[in-house]
């Protein structure tokens, strides 16, 4: 079985769906002949000619409005927004077209498309280039929204996206995609076995991506996209000390695997949720009420949020920024001590 990282799983992924399927289409900025700002889409073009894949202006809103009527008419576009920071313009048709076609039609025109973007910190990029946006498009009914942590994952997810009839939102964490973090040293290499076939990960499915061992306090920690590499470190941490980790990795964020949360919190009775993004109505505030919600009875400690700050994403404190593995490893040390 071939090894891959994140960049070429999405490659992998996109050249297995276009030779399959006529209909897919890629578009966006710098997508064909320059394959895109993080060579996601390289070969493309040479592969499918320039009617397939599309390189764009650099206008958002015209790249998602031209690839919901592609979607309308027939085709399954795949449309990149280079950086999530820059997908704001493109906000309205999002959410106010993309999200609500098959609803509004009474199910007589579905938009099956799909939009990929880099998202988070760790590569330097300042706050015009770092952000995590997931919690403004989990928040709008009819699109699907996913983040994934491995190649894998990244393989698996956004081939099901190209299969579905809705919208798909597919998040990439850059700071994973090639390697371990730059300017750090906590992630976990992203390098790991792909199928060379076709394969899905089904949405709405969470991943154990470290089980629980049977020895310390049990702990559930729950996060996603690059968030996985950094609780693992901090779960390591834990366990020195006597803390038991369960790590699960969301994977798919809207619908998101209540069931697989709540079976790990009525085994732990103690639950930490982690990402990037800021504090305040962020992701995590969702899990947490949910969990708080289906499973007050169970729980024997409040349920902790590590997160970023409530700040635009700063460029020299990028490292202060990011919840590291120290971090994570307080909230958990908290929960396992609470009495």
């Amino acid at each position: 079985m071939p090894k891959m990282n994140i960049i070429q799983a999405v490659n992998d992924a996109l050249m297995l769906a276009m030779r399959a399927d006529p209909r897919v289409v890629v578009l966006g900025e710098d997508v064909g002949k320059f394959g895109g700002v993080f060579r996601a889409t390289l070969g493309l073009q040479e592969a499918f000619g320039a009617d397939r894949v599309i390189d764009t202006p650099l206008a958002e809103s015209g790249i998602i409005g031209t690839a919901i009527g592609m979607a309308i008419y027939g085709t399954r576009p795949v449309a990149e927004i280079q950086f999530s920071d820059f997908i704001y313009p493109a906000f309205d048709q999002i959410v106010n077209e993309l999200a609500k076609y098959r609803y509004r039609s009474g199910g007589e025109y579905p938009c099956p498309m799909v939009i990929r973007t880099p998202v988070g910190g760790g590569i330097r990029g300042g706050h015009y280039h770092s952000q995590s946006p997931e919690a403004l498009f989990c928040h709008q009914a009819g699109l699907i929204v996913v983040q994934p942590s491995n190649p894998y994952d990244a393989k698996g997810l956004l081939l099901s996206a190209i299969a579905s009839e809705d919208p798909v939102l597919v998040l990439e964490p850059k700071r994973i995609y090639r390697g371990p973090d730059h300017g750090t040293n906590w992630s976990a290499h992203p390098k790991g076995e792909v199928p060379a076939g076709e394969y899905r990960v089904p949405f709405g499915k969470a991943a154990i991506a470290r089980e629980l061992s049977g020895q310390g306090t049990p702990v559930t920690l729950i996060t996603y996209g690059a968030m996985v590499h950094t609780c693992g470190k901090a779960a390591g941490l834990a366990s020195a000390q006597g803390i038991d980790t369960e790590l699960i990795d969301l994977r798919s964020l809207l619908p998101y695997d209540l069931e697989a949360i709540c079976e790990s919190a009525k085994k732990t009775g103690r639950v930490v949720v982690a990402h990037e993004a800021p504090r305040t109505c962020g992701y995590g505030a969702e899990i947490v009420a949910a969990v708080t919600e289906a499973c007050f009875d169970w729980l024997e400690a409040p349920v902790l949020r590590v997160t970023g700050w409530d700040t635009p994403f700063p460029y020299a404190l990028e490292s202060a920024y990011l919840p590291d593995p120290a971090r994570v490893f307080q909230a958990l040390d908290r929960v396992a001590r609470y009495k």
